[in-house]
This record gives structure tokens, sequence and C-alpha cells, in this order.
């Protein structure tokens, strides 16, 4: 079992805001970053609750957080092969089926970053066995851009994490 101290999880996910990174072709078009939220419920004077996202200062097991990653094209001519790389935290779990990215191919890695495919074709080995991998198996998700970005314009993704 695994414990886990808030205040260390806390500067965890401080620490990862702004971690994921960008590839393109023509190198340094995109300004990229990650900010690291919970939902919270709020209820108004007449009982009408509606939810909003607010930073993940304390998460505690259980917890989902949600990782969304802005990117913007800052240059004046459009990115091209555009690959975003986001880790995750090594003591969250990767939400199975929350990444989405408008215009992108979603991909997984369970190695750290070095090789990334389908989640449904990657494997691991645990007491020397192979088995399909799961969900808390990932460490990266990977968005490949289908399309050029093209200058000025901006762009969202984003996948949920839970702390066990």
């Amino acid at each position: 079992m695994k414990t886990i101290h808030q205040f260390g999880i806390c500067m965890l996910l401080t620490s990862l805001a702004g971690t994921a990174f960008a590839q393109d072709a023509a190198q340094g078009h995109l300004l990229v970053k990650t900010v690291v939220q919970k939902e919270e419920v709020v209820v108004d004077a007449s009982g009408e609750e509606t939810v909003r996202l607010v930073d993940a200062k304390v998460v505690v097991p259980g917890d989902e957080v949600i990782y969304t990653v802005t990117f913007e094209n800052i240059s004046d001519t459009a990115a091209e092969n555009v690959v975003i790389t986001n880790p995750i935290a090594a003591d969250l779990e990767y939400v199975d089926g929350s990444a989405f990215g408008p215009g992108s191919d979603i991909v997984f890695s369970v190695d750290g970053g070095t090789m990334f495919a389908a989640a449904g074709e990657l494997s691991v080995a645990e007491n020397g066995v192979v088995r399909p991998a799961e969900a808390k198996d990932f460490t990266h998700i990977r968005w490949e851009m289908q399309n050029e970005i093209p200058a000025g314009s901006q762009g969202v993704a984003r996948f949920r994490a839970r702390l066990p």
C-alpha cells in the first residue's frame, strides 16, 4: 500500500504544471502550458449546483485531477507535424478514456515516454509475465496533430488522472 502525504502530492502537481512539451517541424512555433485542476461543486443561494475547475492545491486518495494542456502558435507561420507530450505524475493513474484533443491522434507510453502506441497495442511485463497494458500503467500521453496549426491559432487537450 502506498502512503502519500498531501503536501508531497501538492508539490508534485504544482511542479507538473507547465511540463508538457511540443515538437514541430519548425521549432519554436508553439507556446504550451499545462495546468492541473480538480472539480469543485458550488451551490448558489437558490440551491442550484454548478461545477467549476479550481487549482488542485490539495489532493487526497480517491481524488481526480484534470490536466489541461493549452497551446498557441506564436509564430507568423503554420506549425506542421506537431506532437505534444505530457507526463502523468508517478503517483497518479490515468483515467481510462478521458484523454481528448480535437484533430489529434492520442497515443500512450508505458515506459517513461520512450515508445508510444495506441492504448490497445501496449503491453507490460509483470513478474515475468507479459500482459496487456491498463490505464494505470500509462506514464505519458501524446497528442499527434493531424493538421497544421495556423499562425495565431490556439488549441486545448485534456485528460484526467486519479490518486489511488
